[in-house]
């Protein structure tokens, strides 16, 4: 009976292990945020509707930093109009914030962080492409962008739209 607990539990704890690679695989790819966003179509008020396309090594990494990769375009990218969508500029309007916040945006944008919050997947969307080695993977995110506007202003990230210019 001690010989088959001893086995589960080392089985149990390897299993982490296991997925651990793969997942800092992706978080290094999200740490250097290759991406490229663009408007997906009108989204009801307060929301963004963009279309993420986020390159990893394994196609199912990759669709799971779509949403990352969206909330991070939204604050520090913003996307050109264009297919009936007028074009929006980046929240944080200071170049240098998400260095300048750093410890904030590396716990913000961690596995499991806030970020989550202010995305979601639509589903159906998604598109798979092989890109030489890697692949490239688009998805159509639904940014919560008021609320996260909401949240930076709180944290003192940006500056709130009624501070004035």
């Amino acid at each position: 009976m001690r010989k088959i607990l001893l086995s589960l539990l080392v089985v149990a704890l390897s299993l982490p292990m296991m997925a651990g690679p793969r997942q800092k695989k992706a978080d290094k790819d999200t740490e250097q945020f290759r991406y490229e966003i663009e408007c997906a179509g009108n989204a009801s008020q307060g929301n963004y509707l963009v279309k993420v396309w986020s390159y990893s090594r394994t196609a199912s990494i990759a669709e799971n930093q779509c949403r990352k990769n969206a909330v991070h375009g939204v604050i520090f990218k913003g996307y050109g109009g264009g297919q009936g969508c007028v074009a929006q500029r980046p929240l944080a309007s200071n170049p240098g914030a998400e260095t300048q916040n750093e410890d904030y945006f590396k716990s913000f944008f961690a596995t499991g962080g806030e970020f989550q919050k202010y995305a979601s997947i639509v589903e159906g969307t998604t598109e798979v492409m092989k890109v030489g080695k890697e692949y490239k993977v688009g998805n159509v995110v639904n940014v919560r962008k008021d609320d996260l506007r909401k949240a930076l202003e709180a944290a003192g990230i940006i500056r709130g739209l009624s501070s004035g210019f």
